[in-house]
């Protein structure tokens, strides 16, 4: 049988640190499922924690893609993977992480381990576990930038046009995001070219079944859980991440040519790095982001593993981790 542990909840919550200790335990291997973390270089605004580790690659996975860097971080014994995956000019997507997260997966059961993946982008879990029909439509760049100048209420109308009955399916919070709504247009415009006698596209790879999952949620109360992220914050700054971001820029990377101008913890540097706003008002305007993105991230596990066996445990209360051990040690063993 294929067992898998989830270990997931908002940011700040202490995730990979959970799930180093319970890799320990029982004999697991983690797989990281954060979408900022998989760019190099851009370690301190992501919080990798990995100053004292050394990336190791492995040559044993064969990928399509040359640009795909695959290996790990041994943290006490530990094997971390999918970071560091692809350089910041690289569009990484959904779609990219499954094929690597799949072949990692595969290797980890093969030698006898228990796979975890642990993190915070809720999408890159979903597709793991779940799949996910709509990731065989590639972005279309090109119309992403055309639309982007669309309010939401021209977007809204053009789904509705293109495809009314996604568009009323779409909940409050997906229609005031112009993202949200441009990926929909996306995901509706192909479906309609490709697939007019096919309700939807299936994935293209069939991945080894997963019989037994457990979640394990990590939760706080939002006020000390935005206590939390600004510390850490202030503590990243502290870091260096100027200098890190300072040091991508020279490398040649910019804010319309990679990652730093679409990812949480360096977009919001542009506009000090132009000299437009002050360090102080980056840095509020930073943590507000991160407060914003932790709402954003419970809302998303709450609705989408309703139906995955599992518990959410509130890391404020005393003798939660001796719980999380017991539950997930009498799931690993029976």
């Amino acid at each position: 049988m294929n067992k898998f542990l989830i270990v997931c909840g908002p940011t700040a919550t202490g995730k990979t640190k959970l799930g180093i200790n319970l890799a320990q335990k029982f004999n697991g291997e983690i797989l990281s499922a954060d979408s900022r973390q998989v760019y190099q270089g851009m370690t301190i605004g992501t919080g990798k924690d990995i100053s004292n580790f050394k990336f190791q690659i492995s040559n044993s996975f064969q990928i399509s893609n040359f640009k795909f860097q695959i290996g790990y971080y041994l943290i006490n014994g530990i094997k971390l993977w999918l970071l560091d995956i692809v350089e910041p000019n690289y569009r990484f997507n959904v779609a990219d992480y499954k094929k690597c997260a799949e072949v990692v997966l595969e290797d980890i059961w093969k030698r006898g381990k228990l796979p975890m993946i642990v993190g915070g982008t809720g999408f890159y879990i979903k597709a793991i576990t779940e799949g996910i029909g709509t990731m065989g439509v590639q972005p279309d760049w090109e119309m992403r930038k055309r639309l982007s100048n669309c309010s939401i209420v021209e977007l809204f109308q053009m789904l509705a046009k293109i495809d009314p009955e996604r568009s009323q399916g779409m909940n409050e919070s997906d229609r005031q995001n112009p993202r949200r709504l441009i990926r929909a247009i996306e995901v509706a415009r192909n479906l309609k070219f490709e697939a007019r006698n096919s309700k939807q596209i299936q994935n293209s790879n069939s991945q080894k079944i997963i019989n037994d999952i457990l979640f394990i949620g990590l939760r706080v109360s939002y006020e000390t859980l935005y206590q939390r992220i600004d510390q850490r914050v202030e503590q990243r700054v502290k870091d260096g991440l100027e200098d890190e971001i300072n040091g991508l820029l020279k490398k040649g990377y910019n804010w319309e040519n990679s990652a730093l101008g679409t990812t949480l913890a360096y977009r919001e540097w542009k506009e000090y790095f132009e000299g437009k706003k002050p360090k102080e008002k980056v840095i509020q305007k930073w943590k507000y982001d991160e407060h914003n993105y932790a709402r954003r991230q419970m809302t998303w596990f709450r609705k989408t593993l309703r139906h995955v066996q599992g518990k959410w445990f509130d890391i404020d209360e005393n003798g939660w981790m001796k719980e999380v051990e017991s539950l997930v040690g009498n799931w690993y063993t029976k």
